[in-house]
């Protein structure tokens, strides 16, 4: 194994001294289904986040593409909710967690990682981990498949991950990774592969998906019995309406068929060993 720097080699992204981590998800072209944007949420309302800063939007948003929201306050005035960016800070069993909650930026897209990463380095942020999901031909009845990657070859040794072989246009979590990298903040990139005959949100089930791919990276688990039950039902409803159309029926069996032949090393041996694992973890807590 190469030499890694302590502070980001060994035991994976959340590392054995359980450093501060950063979490973003950005709703918008990264976000297939909101599967992302919901995660962050979803960890928003179980650890109890508190907003710590919120990004001026006037510098990065077309408010003709991300338009303000006239709502009614609780008092009975009126006021508007702007689109952009919050950064939350929670406490996981001592460990500090930033979630950056935001919808993806119209300009400045530099500026924008840069202004995040700096509020990051505020709160002692040694790593980050960002969310986000993809359409894809993928079948709705099988486990969403999540890839985690890295862009320094050191760190995926170091890590067990893959170095990310992409190349095409990307998103601000595309970006927002560069910058961390190239800033010495080392970074994984996790997409779930939603099913693209299911593009509608919500898709709880990859929604659930990243999450514990998060959990199995950095071992902060939040509970998710509500979410498994909702991802059930959404299964059970996209059932139905797959077998009231022969031709869709006959597609997601195709892609069953598919996923089955190149996943079946994997489903009898590293998916079943981390589900064990995850097991594990949430009963000694």
């Amino acid at each position: 194994m190469p030499d890694v720097d302590p502070a980001v080699g060994g035991g994976g992204p959340g590392g054995p001294e359980e450093s501060p981590l950063l979490v973003a998800a950005f709703r918008g072209w990264n976000d297939a289904a909101d599967s992302a944007s919901d995660a962050v949420s979803h960890l928003v309302e179980a650890w109890g986040a508190e907003v710590v800063a919120e990004l001026d939007p006037e510098p990065y948003y077309d408010f003709q593409v991300n338009r303000p929201e006239a709502v009614v306050l609780e008092d009975g005035s009126r006021g508007l909710e702007w689109p952009g960016t919050r950064v939350l800070r929670a406490r996981v069993r001592e460990r500090t967690v930033l979630l950056v909650d935001g919808t993806e930026p119209s300009t400045r897209w530099r500026s924008f990682a840069r202004e995040l990463l700096d509020v990051a380095r505020g709160h002692g942020v040694q790593r980050l981990v960002t969310l986000a999901a993809l359409l894809t031909d993928v079948p709705h009845t099988r486990p969403i498949p999540v890839s985690a990657t890295v862009q320094d070859p050191a760190l995926a040794e170091a890590w067990g991950l893959d170095v990310s072989t992409y190349e095409g246009p990307t998103g601000i979590v595309g970006v927002l990774q560069h910058e961390a990298a190239a800033s010495g903040l080392p970074g994984v990139s996790l997409w779930a592969a939603v099913p693209h005959y299911v593009a509608q949100p919500p898709n709880p089930k990859s929604t659930l998906a990243l999450l514990g791919r998060l959990e199995d990276l950095t071992g902060l688990s939040s509970p998710v019995s509500e979410l498994r039950e909702e991802a059930d039902a959404w299964q059970r409803g996209v059932d139905e309406l797959a077998q009231e159309d022969e031709e869709i029926a006959e597609y997601v069996a195709q892609l069953e068929e598919a996923r089955d032949t190149a996943d079946l090393p994997e489903a009898s041996g590293e998916a079943i060993a981390r589900e064990f694992e995850r097991y594990l973890r949430r009963r000694d807590r």
